[in-house]
């Protein structure tokens, strides 16, 4: 090897450890930058509060998951009513216009919680729009409203100079806390009502009999007039005992409804009925009215192939009812219900049907197989409902015409019984009416 070439090869291995030197001083170099760093992390992680959430948890993630597991619907917004936020439950109220809070009364208390930074409660009115059928309904709804400041916003992208204040201006974070009371609200504005009615309906006929009694102890003398007052006394306590039996039936529907639900079981309709008109029987025959029983196929209070029935099942032409269908399988008409409740529904409206029937007429009662389900049907030759009235006559204590109800000894709280026993059950009751023409109650459950 000649001495140039030694000196070449000397000059490439010193280039060569020259190289392999600079880049392990980098990699060392970048090691302890790179330990360095964390240690410094670490101390500020150190030096920093510690998350509500505790260490390990990501502050924003487990802030927006909180925000959907809270039962109160969620609205954040600035001072100045900006929204920044709103939870699923809030979207669903529908309390936010083009990113501003619609309600003027949840925006005047923010208003207050801006100027004194102090956590105000209120209950709010907001007017709701529904639609219902071709027209659009305006119902109220209460909601709880809770504001309060929640954090101060850090960087929040104000430019400096731009006149607005920190304190109650974009760069203060504000939670609106709402929980729609309505349904609470409406339930007690019912108890209360139910306690007013039932207070009326109790005393009239308590007050009738201690009257009664006075004029009777004034008329010893008269025979004739203590007669007649004794049957009056004996009237208002049939009255009494039976808006007190029907009190205990609606309390009882409603207390055993879980216990009901869970005991429901195979009831034949058919039987169900039997009894049920059974039950009946007296009041029908002292007015002369004859109860008229269908199974099957037929239509209550049609001829088969006569003219004159609506789609109600309802007969305007006059003709003679049909004969009593005997089936076979009867025991294929069955519904999964409490049996002694279900009776009870279907008593309720053969009750009805005789009190507001005339003298000499009859009342049909029919059960009929459907795809899927099993048809009650009561039909009577009575008054009629108006049509006005008929939206309102499942109501506790609503009376079409309180002082023929007094008359005929209603207590307006058999329809109400009967529909809360239906629904138990899983089923609809409907009415078709016209008045002077008679009335067609429909019950509809799902077949077993």
């Amino acid at each position: 090897m000649t001495y140039t070439a030694l000196i070449g090869v000397i000059i490439v291995a010193i280039i060569l450890v020259a190289a392999m030197a600079i880049s392990m001083a980098y990699r060392s170099g970048k090691h302890m930058g790179a330990v360095e760093q964390a240690r410094r992390d670490l101390e500020a992680q150190a030096n920093q509060p510690e998350s509500v959430f505790g260490r390990g948890v990501r502050p924003d993630e487990a802030s927006r998951a909180l925000l959907d597991v809270l039962r109160s619907a969620i609205i954040l917004t600035d001072g100045l009513g900006n929204v920044r936020y709103v939870s699923a439950d809030a979207k669903r109220l529908d309390l936010v216009s083009d990113g501003h809070v619609s309600s003027s009364e949840i925006r005047d208390m923010l208003t207050q919680v801006v100027g004194d930074d102090q956590v105000r409660d209120r209950e709010v009115t907001v007017t709701a729009s529904a639609p219902s059928g071709r027209i659009t309904e305006q119902t109220e709804r209460y909601l709880q409203v809770r504001i309060g400041h929640l954090a101060s916003i850090r960087n929040g992208g104000v430019p400096a100079g731009d006149g607005i204040a920190d304190k109650g201006g974009r760069n203060e974070l504000y939670v609106i806390m709402i929980e729609d009371v309505s349904d609470r609200r409406h339930f007690e504005s019912m108890r209360r009502d139910f306690v007013t009615n039932v207070s009326h309906e109790l005393k009239t006929p308590a007050g009738a009999i201690s009257l009664l009694a006075e004029t009777i102890s004034d008329a010893a003398g008269d025979p004739d007039a203590v007669k007649y007052f004794s049957g009056r006394i004996s009237k208002e306590s049939a009255r009494l005992t039976e808006l007190v039996q029907k009190l205990i039936e609606l309390q009882k529907v409603q207390d055993d409804d879980v216990a009901a639900a869970q005991s429901n079981e195979p009831v034949c309709v058919p039987q169900i009925v039997r009894e049920a008109v059974s039950e009946n029987e007296v009041q029908a025959s002292a007015k002369h009215i004859e109860i008229r029983m269908f199974f099957g196929d037929d239509t209550v209070g049609v001829v088969a192939g006569a003219e004159g029935a609506d789609d109600d099942g309802h007969d305007h032409s006059g003709a003679t009812p049909g004969r009593q269908v005997d089936v076979n399988d009867e025991d294929a008409i069955v519904v999964r219900a409490d049996a002694e409740n279900l009776k009870t529904a279907v008593k309720n409206l053969v009750e009805n049907a005789i009190h507001y029937s005339p003298e000499g007429t009859h009342v049909g009662v029919s059960v009929k197989r459907t795809n899927g389900s099993v048809q009650i049907r009561v039909v009577d030759q009575g008054i009629g409902i108006p049509a006005e009235a008929q939206s309102r006559i499942f109501e506790r204590f609503y009376r079409v015409d309180p002082a023929r109800s007094r008359a005929t000894g209603g207590t307006g709280l058999g329809l109400s019984i009967t529909k809360h026993i239906v629904q138990e059950a899983g089923g609809t009751i409907s009415v078709w009416s016209r008045p002077n023409e008679g009335s067609t109650f429909t019950i509809e459950l799902p077949r077993a």
